[in-house]
């Protein structure tokens, strides 16, 4: 992401209504898909400075990688488990994880079908994959320029992806539904308008409470529906067993 955005990113993930739902969304799904054990160890990519390792832990012991030096504060409560480099052959972790988490990353890697393999080589037996990323090329805007994405992806083109890296999907689904049209009519209106990307901000509190709130009524009700659209993709997956046959 852009420097001027990176700087900001804490207070992002604190407050923004768009951050809190995603991590309410994930947490929702966590609590659902866990096998009867817990997840026990758990692998967060691109974790920033350890924002989502306190809401990980009611499901077992958490890591990341971080490539991003700045993101990370080198007295941060999680630094010690905090890995500063990239997500490759390099990253050799003495034990396997359960769970490995891919939030709003793979968007971001030149070779995301490396990265997906590379995670499928550390899981524990039964463990699993949780992937989210944005969603339909056509609602590419400012906010993809400002976040140095390479991509928006589709059910269709993830399981090209898939395919590639090996990974069996045992779940997907668009979320963040009523943001589809909203993203489309940004997309227009910078493209008449010539606009240049800016980071974003938290909106007025009253604002962001209702935003928030808007998104978790649509994530308990009409969200769980099978929806053919929405601004972000969840996928969920494990090693490809086929391969096995």
């Amino acid at each position: 992401m852009r420097a001027d955005y990176a700087e900001h990113y804490r207070d992002l993930y604190e407050r923004h209504w768009w951050w809190r739902a995603r991590e309410r969304f994930i947490l929702d799904t966590l609590r659902v898909t866990q096998p009867p054990g817990g997840w026990k160890r758990i692998l967060d990519v691109g974790c920033g400075d350890g924002l989502f390792f306190d809401q990980l832990a009611q499901f077992g012991e958490v890591e990341g990688v971080e490539p991003a030096e700045a993101l990370v504060s080198g007295t941060g409560a999680h630094r010690s488990r905090i890995h500063i480099g990239r997500f490759d052959e390099n990253f050799q972790p003495a034990k396997p994880f359960s769970l490995i988490l891919f939030l709003d990353v793979l968007e971001h890697l030149p070779d995301p079908a490396g990265a997906l393999r590379h995670a499928l080589g550390m899981l524990a037996p039964g463990g699993a994959v949780l992937v989210t990323v944005p969603a339909f090329k056509s609602l590419w805007t400012n906010h993809d320029v400002i976040n140095h994405h390479l991509r928006r992806y589709t059910k269709a083109t993830f399981r090209q992806l898939a395919q590639q890296a090996g990974l069996d999907i045992r779940m997907e689904k668009y979320f963040f539904h009523w943001t589809f049209p909203a993203k489309l009519a940004t997309r227009v209106a910078e493209r008449a308008l010539h606009s240049e990307p800016t980071p974003p901000a938290v909106p007025p509190r009253w604002i962001n409470g209702l935003l928030c709130g808007l998104t978790r009524i649509e994530q308990k009700t009409w969200g769980r529906l099978t929806l053919p659209f929405g601004s972000s993709l969840m996928v969920m997956g494990s090693g490809d067993t086929r391969r096995d046959r």
